[in-house]
């Protein structure tokens, strides 16, 4: 944790913080705070900043919050993911805030077993959980809005084109199409499959909506590879 997140429900009407269970244990055991000493702080959609412990025990630690810097900014990035397997689902969210995604759309596709779209991890709080992770690694406090389409058809035809307007709209899909661009510059949209790709059907729906494909190379990569690959190549 290289960033201490807290909201509302953690400050007094003194304005000191409170922090209890999970975050104190991590005080404790990893970090080995002791009263006096500071930390780095962040209020979730806020500011960052340091603070200093003023108490701490294995009830809670008080805090003392100065705040005076604004996170990093977010990358002009729309993604859009064909929904993946749940443990695979978790990895993604911590990466997309951990990397800075301004925000994400999960859609369902034909390749999407439906059985994912039961899963825990799509719950709005443990959506939430994972995207703090994320956060606290990467040292940013704004959670990027997660959206989740079950009906392709409509998402393609009725809101990814205002999605893609005015935007470099990019599909990465196997096959003899141009290498990702790099390090380009204003908003992209950059839509990625399920493991095995989309079906020809759904590029055809893609590509009318304003995506471009473009190719990693010749090896299939596992969504969480190519998420992570394909940020680190266009930003």
């Amino acid at each position: 944790m290289n960033l201490l997140l807290f909201s509302d429900r953690d400050r007094g009407d003194s304005g000191l913080l409170r922090i209890a269970g999970p975050r104190l244990q991590h005080l404790l055991q990893v970090h080995g705070k002791a009263a006096g000493e500071s930390l780095r702080v962040g209020e979730i959609n806020g500011m960052t900043g340091s603070a200093t412990i003023v108490s701490i025990d294995r009830q809670a630690a008080v805090l003392d919050p100065v705040l005076t810097t604004p996170p990093p900014d977010k990358l002009p990035l729309t993604l859009v993911v064909a929904l993946p397997r749940p443990k695979m689902l978790r990895r993604i969210l911590r990466t997309v805030a951990e990397l800075g995604v301004a925000e994400l759309h999960l859609v369902n596709t034909y390749r999407v077993e439906k059985s994912f779209w039961q899963t825990p991890v799509l719950a709005a709080a443990t959506i939430r959980h994972y995207l703090l992770e994320g956060l606290e690694q990467s040292r940013d406090t704004v959670l990027p809005p997660v959206h989740c389409h079950r009906r392709f058809k409509p998402f393609v035809e009725d809101m990814l084109p205002g999605l893609a307007e005015g935007r470099k709209a990019l599909l990465a899909h196997p096959g003899d199409h141009p290498p990702c661009p790099r390090g380009i510059s204003g908003p992209a949209l950059l839509a990625i499959g399920p493991e095995g790709g989309f079906i020809p059907y759904e590029v055809e729906k893609l590509q009318a909506a304003g995506c471009e494909p473009v190719s990693l190379g010749p090896r299939i990569l596992r969504v969480e590879t190519a998420v992570t690959a394909l940020l680190g190549r266009l930003f």
